[in-house]
């Protein structure tokens, strides 16, 4: 069965193939170099052998040449010898010669032999014949080489035809011939040798001419100097051509006839062939190097490809995968959307987007470090993944945000409701991690939006899914809400009070004056303020907290937790918080100089750089002192504060500025963030105040929160005291001051100005800001 390649393995073979034909090439182009070279040598190297073979050749046919002349020479030599030898003895070659005489010429001959290195030596006379006797031996040896030597005696004769004698420009003529004698090769010579002769019957004027011959064998010591002058390594004489392959032959001619008399063999000196035979290891090794070499980069691309194509794939899996979770990341999650969008589901069937976020991450992170969040985050991930089907995609599109895919999902039944909410339920399990002793908890909001086919663009539903997320946390969280149209109005409505918001704020940025800014059509923003009474002085006022209302144009009179988020999440909470700032000390510097002043801070006006530099401009203009200011913040703002806001807060406290620690027990209660950031009252929080005399506990933590302040010489404020018993046991209890309904309500400036008169408290004039510098 045929089977679809994947593209990476595609593109790895690609990628193989094209690389492979590159180092082949070079590896055959190195290889065809070293073969050019190798080619190269051995043609050279058989040329130079040529040559010196024919250098050899062209040696030993000069040596065998120089041997005739030089027999030439000997001949005529030992002649004269011979001349002067017979002159002197003539009357000794009358009939028999003399016995003296024949020892004495017998005597010269071995001389002459033995002297000039001949193997023989003879004296004939005119008929061919020895003219002197000789040993049995001598004369049978003369018998077998007589018949060879007869045609040299001719061709002397013949060469003396008209030759007028001898003169120092024409010596004596002699006959010299290569030939083969005793059956093996020789040179022999001839010449002629005239004596006076009183004898009647003289050839010419009473002289009678003899003939003497020489001849030496070339394979005995005269091959032995001539191998040894010329270099002829192994040299031997043999009678046919057997040499080996690694010798040559010499081809020895008859001088008469030119027939072949024998061949001279030797092993030639070729130094071509010993320089290649030097070459062939190098260049053999270098071929083994290159092909070793080709061989190690064809292993080296082999796996350097398949690296390559391992950190490809893994680059490109990163590239659309989370790194932490391994989920899909946003632009996957997009692809697969587009494909799910592509594909139009049958009837009763549907496909839905689902946004997670995970309720009290951040909180996690806080508390229990970045490492611990991450455990959370992949173990949140490992549950949700055993809950969704193979086709589904879960992935991660934020820090604590997932989108859950489901394509092609039974609708009558609502099976995917019933998926979320065994996410959800499964998310708000406690979290045991390991290495862990604490147990955590997290939870989950669940946004979800169906759709059939591509009639509703991608982004509008991810939009859709978005306003049911936002509803799911806007109602408490850990909850699911499917998208309805009506949440459309409400996602309108905030995005016009965020509209509104904005606008209000730049009217209120263009009157320096509060109470000559009226109301324009995005309403008004009012500072209340809500008296703050001693314990321990029948409720005399110390102090007030300012409160942020918007008396909205048609919404009426909104409480921060209506717009405070809004202007979080818009960005607008600096700007609403300097605004509060500056009203409410504004208000504070006429107050009586035992009051003070506490306004809420947000953890992004503290991690703001420059907000003590503001704090204090505020302060300078309105003519406040820094001691009637108390900055309040949250546990959570404590947390999320940086090096930057926590030397804020330092710089600001040692201006005189007193911090506040609001809503203490219900966030991230630390000893740490006390002593850290030195505060200086603890707020206690309205749903610990409420459950006096509700709940036998909560006097119990009442009291431990009173008890760890006096301990830690921190002053203390109860919020939301309502009912006559809280006041009593909270003043029995140690609290230094008392807020809420049951002593004062928040009020608008004027009438608040009106309960500080009609509780005796006299308002002053404003301070300007000369006398507080």
């Amino acid at each position: 069965m045929l089977t679809r390649q994947h593209p990476q393995t595609r593109a790895y073979r690609a990628s193989w193939r094209s690389s492979s034909s590159i180092l082949l090439l070079l590896g055959l182009s190195g290889l065809a170099i070293l073969g050019l070279v190798f080619l190269a040598a051995v043609w050279a190297g058989k040329e130079s052998d040529a040559a010196a073979l024919d250098r050899q050749r062209t040696l030993v046919n000069s040596r065998l040449q120089d041997q005739v002349d030089r027999v030439s020479h000997d001949v005529r030599l030992i002649g004269a010898g011979y001349t002067s030898l017979l002159s002197t003895r003539s009357k000794a070659l009358e009939g028999e010669p003399q016995g003296a005489d024949v020892r004495s010429a017998e005597a010269f001959g071995r001389i002459a032999t033995t002297v000039f290195g001949y193997n023989a030596a003879f004296l004939l006379n005119s008929e061919g014949k020895l003219a002197l006797e000789s040993d049995p031996e001598a004369a049978r040896r003369f018998r077998w080489v007589r018949p060879l030597l007869l045609p040299m005696l001719s061709q002397l004769k013949a060469n003396q035809i008209g030759y007028a004698g001898p003169s120092q420009s024409d010596p004596e003529p002699t006959t010299v011939e290569l030939m083969r004698l005793e059956g093996r090769p020789s040179v022999a010579g001839v010449i002629s040798i005239e004596v006076p002769s009183p004898e009647p019957g003289a050839e010419q004027d009473g002289y009678a001419k003899y003939y003497l011959v020489v001849f030496r064998f070339l394979d005995g010591s005269t091959l032995d100097t001539l191998s040894r002058e010329q270099g002829l390594a192994g040299a031997r004489y043999a009678r046919t051509a057997d040499q080996e392959l690694s010798e040559v032959a010499f081809q020895i001619e008859a001088s008469a006839t030119a027939e072949p008399i024998g061949f001279i063999i030797w092993t030639p000196d070729l130094p071509g062939s010993r320089v290649v035979g030097r070459l062939i290891p190098f260049l053999s090794g270098a071929g083994l190097l290159v092909a070793g070499l080709f061989v190690a980069l064809m292993g080296l691309l082999r796996r350097s490809l398949r690296e390559l194509s391992a950190s490809e794939t893994q680059a490109r899996h990163l590239s659309v995968h989370d790194v932490l979770t391994g989920l899909p990341n946003r632009a996957l999650f997009s692809a697969r959307f587009e494909q799910c969008l592509g594909r139009s589901t049958s009837r009763g069937r549907q496909s839905v987007i689902a946004l997670i976020d995970l309720d009290k991450f951040k909180e996690v992170n806080d508390v229990h470090g970045h490492s611990v969040g991450d455990g959370i985050l992949c173990a949140a991930v490992d549950r949700m993944s055993t809950l969704i089907r193979p086709g589904d995609t879960l992935a991660r599109i934020g820090g604590d945000e997932f989108a859950l895919l489901l394509p092609d999902i039974e609708a009558a039944q609502d099976a995917h409701l019933a998926i979320c909410d065994r996410i959800i339920a499964t998310l708000s399990s406690p979290f045991q991690l390991k290495g862990e002793t604490s147990v955590i908890r997290i939870g989950s909001s669940i946004g979800v939006t169906t759709f059939h086919d591509a009639t509703v663009a991608m982004s509008e539903i991810l939009r859709r899914a978005d306003v049911a997320l936002y509803e799911a946390k806007t109602k408490g969280r850990g909850r699911l809400v499917e998208y309805d149209p009506s949440l459309d109005k409400r996602v309108e409505a905030r995005e016009n009070l965020k509209r509104d918001l904005r606008l209000v704020l730049e009217d209120h940025a263009r009157f320096a004056d509060l109470e000559d800014n009226g109301p324009g059509g995005a309403g008004r923003l009012e500072v209340f303020f809500q008296g703050v009474h001693h314990a321990g002085d029948f409720g005399q006022l110390s102090g007030a907290e300012a409160l942020v209302r918007w008396r909205h144009p048609s919404l009426g009179l909104l409480s921060p937790d209506r717009f405070i988020p809004i202007a979080e999440e818009a960005g607008l909470i600096g700007q609403l918080g300097g605004w509060v700032l500056k009203s409410a000390a504004q208000a504070a510097a006429s107050w009586p100089s035992n009051m003070s002043v506490a306004v809420n801070v947000s953890p992004s006006q503290i991690g703001h750089r420059g907000f003590d530099r503001m704090v204090l401009a505020v302060l300078a203009e309105t003519g406040l002192p820094p001691l009637r200011l108390e900055l309040e913040v949250t546990e959570a703002a404590l947390f999320d504060t940086n090096d930057i806001a926590q030397a804020t807060l330092g710089k600001l406290r040692s201006h005189g500025i007193r911090i506040a620690l609001d809503d203490f027990g219900t966030g991230f209660s630390s000893l740490s963030h006390l002593i850290q950031f030195n505060i200086d009252r603890i707020k206690i929080d309205r749903s610990f105040v409420r459950l006096l005399g509700a709940q036998a506990e909560g006097a119990a933590i009442v009291s431990a929160i009173l008890g760890l302040s006096r301990t830690l010489g921190k002053v203390t404020t109860a919020e939301g005291v309502e009912t006559e018993g809280q006041r009593d046991f909270l003043i029995a209890a140690g609290c230094n001051d008392l807020q809420g309904f049951l002593l004062s309500r928040p009020l608008p400036l004027a009438d608040f100005r009106a309960s500080m008169v009609a509780s005796d408290v006299a308002p002053m004039k404003p301070v300007t800001s000369s006398a507080f510098e």
